[in-house]
């Protein structure tokens, strides 16, 4: 009889090691929906999707690069400058294409200036990208003094508040960038090359990978990534907002750790991280029912993700 115990506790133990994710996913949906009946529909999931697009599509980069053992802390700042980019440039009359073209030729520029300089000059990403955080962030307030950029127009509008059929179109990008990462990570020697340079830079560089051209390109996936969010996030507001994105990078951060990478690099996926952005959106779903104010989100958000975390790592260190 205890040996029969002690085989159920094993299988929980190995069960939550394996599916913490999900189980924290389903914890917190069960206590919105006793707050809310109105959480379990697919109004309420629709409207999730869409809100969480922007936040997705940032940390379907951020992953990339916490895989090869980087942080980027200046996705917010190059979100802010690409949106401000895309509605400077349509409110003075360029196409659609231009404009946007322009905004992820930016993102990218931004990536791989950080990729260059935390590759090839050997400072550290956190360094790197934190100045970029800066910088990025006065060139947006710069583009328009600061003010915000209004009159863009309806075709532009679609993307971050148009449907294709039941669904948001930007939750259906967001899906599609998610799908294609991680076919990507799992078929590729591109993506199976990021887990070896992010579990052991110098083993990988002597079995053939080229571990700076790969970082540069990460650096830049993310950067372009992040240019994707700022004009989602115009598109969805219809205004280009230079202090939109603050905070960003914590959120994707959180997500993609809370998804089961490890700061430390070489382990994770971007279908964790989307799992970790749905996790956050449901926690902040559950507080706006409750009708808390953003002050006392702000504490509790960041108690529950700590916490979450710590169980995560608990549990990641006893494999």
């Amino acid at each position: 009889m205890k040996a029969v115990n002690a085989h159920h506790a094993v299988s929980w133990k190995e069960l939550f090691r394996k599916y913490n994710l999900l189980l924290f996913i389903g914890f917190f949906a069960c206590i919105a929906a006793t707050i809310s009946p109105k959480f379990f529909t697919f109004q309420n999931f629709s409207n999730l999707l869409q809100q969480s697009s922007v936040t997705g599509i940032v940390s379907v980069g951020m992953t990339l690069v916490i895989l090869v053992g980087g942080i980027d802390l200046g996705v917010g700042s190059v979100l802010a400058l690409s949106g401000m980019i895309v509605s400077v440039l349509l409110a003075s009359g360029y196409g659609l294409v231009v404009s946007i073209g322009a905004s992820l030729l930016a993102g990218a520029l931004m990536g791989c200036f950080n990729g260059l300089v935390s590759a090839k000059g050997g400072v550290p990403s956190f360094i790197t990208t934190l100045a970029t955080m800066v910088a990025a962030r006065g060139l947006a307030l710069l583009t328009t003094d600061g003010k915000p950029v209004f009159n863009l127009p309806e075709s532009f509008q679609w993307l971050g508040s148009g449907f294709v059929g039941p669904l948001p179109a930007s939750g259906l990008l967001w899906i599609l960038i998610t799908v294609i990462s991680a076919l990507v990570l799992k078929y590729t020697t591109f993506g199976r090359g990021l887990y070896a340079v992010g579990g052991n830079d110098e083993a990988a560089r002597l079995s053939g990978i080229r571990v700076t051209r790969s970082t540069v390109y990460v650096f830049m996936l993310s950067g372009v990534l992040s240019a994707l969010g700022g004009i989602v996030l115009a598109s969805w507001l219809t205004v280009g907002q230079p202090t939109a994105g603050k905070g960003m990078e914590l959120d994707a951060i959180a997500a993609v750790v809370l998804g089961g990478a490890s700061l430390s690099g070489g382990s994770g996926g971007v279908i964790g991280a989307f799992g970790g952005v749905w996790l956050l959106a449901i926690i902040t779903n559950i507080f706006n029912l409750a009708g808390l104010s953003s002050y006392y989100q702000m504490i509790l958000q960041g108690g529950i993700i700590v916490a979450a975390l710590m169980l995560n790592q608990f549990f990641r260190s006893r494999d």
